[in-house]
């Protein structure tokens, strides 16, 4: 048994989607979330100062006494993940993986599809993935700069489901079987992308594969919780705490009491 929590963090409350996976698995389990707010959104900056970032934020979370860190981001899987895999002690898992292999496991033409954001499309960690794991295998990619701006703001009307066809259109006419839906806000539409796409496409979500991906790696390395027992949740942002609350709630489904802050030059400071 090891009571220690684990970390997640993401740019923002995208990775909330995640963490609500990870809690319906593993509800045994304790967690500390951290969202960059206060730096949010990840996806159009240089991929440099994303892996600066993400190092500073899983340095945090490795200091506070997690047993396992989630990138729950995918603009900062693609771009640092290997770095911070090499610079911590603690086991990272990010959320690109499990997609890519869950797509390739999905595929029946070998034609598979990604929509995420500019940073993720741009670092062609993906295609290196999918590739790794079926050299044969096509990937057809799309940068979405105007979902994650549309999704937060709440907007669920015309606007968002013509975006969502926009994006979509390139896939449907790669004729690909199957599409990851490479950012953390995307389950949150999960209808709109499944009344563009239509039910002869498949649907990978990073939230319900990397759940199962921490799961398994929690009892791969022996470090799981008593079973049995109710999981609690912290809440921290760099952002405003009270714009985390009301966007989180929406993103967990769930009620959150509290939200800490911590400071960018705290998180700074740990990776110093």
């Amino acid at each position: 048994m090891d009571a220690r929590p684990i970390g997640i963090f993401d740019s923002g409350a995208g990775g909330l989607t995640v963490l609500h996976e990870c809690l319906v698995t593993m509800p045994h389990e304790d967690f500390l979330y951290l969202g960059d707010g206060a730096r949010c959104p990840y996806g159009p900056r240089p991929a440099e100062e994303i892996r600066r970032f993400a190092l500073e934020i899983a340095s945090y979370l490795e200091q506070s006494g997690v047993k396992l860190i989630v990138a729950a981001c995918n603009a900062a899987t693609s771009a640092a993940l290997p770095g911070l895999q090499e610079a911590l002690a603690v086991p990272i898992v990010g959320v690109l993986v499990p997609e890519a292999h869950a797509a390739v496991q999905a595929t029946r033409s070998r034609r598979i599809g990604l929509l995420a954001t500019e940073a993720t499309v741009a670092s062609g960690r993906y295609e290196e993935v999918v590739h790794a794991l079926d050299a044969g295998a096509r990937l057809v990619s799309v940068a979405c700069p105007r979902l994650v701006p549309l999704i937060e703001a709440g907007d669920v009307g015309a606007e968002l489901d013509a975006a969502v066809r926009e994006y979509a259109a390139p896939l449907r006419a790669a004729e690909v079987d199957t599409v990851i839906l490479g950012c953390t806000h995307y389950p949150l539409i999960r209808r709109v992308f499944e009344r563009a796409f239509g039910r002869g496409t498949t649907l990978v979500f990073s939230a319900e594969e990397t759940a199962r991906e921490v799961a398994e790696t929690l009892q791969r390395k022996g470090v799981e919780n008593a079973a049995g027992r109710q999981g609690t949740t912290r809440f921290f942002t760099t952002g405003s705490a009270e714009e985390f609350r009301t966007l989180g709630e929406r993103f967990l489904q769930l009620p959150i009491e509290e939200v800490e802050r911590v400071t960018v030059r705290e998180l700074e400071l740990a990776a110093a």
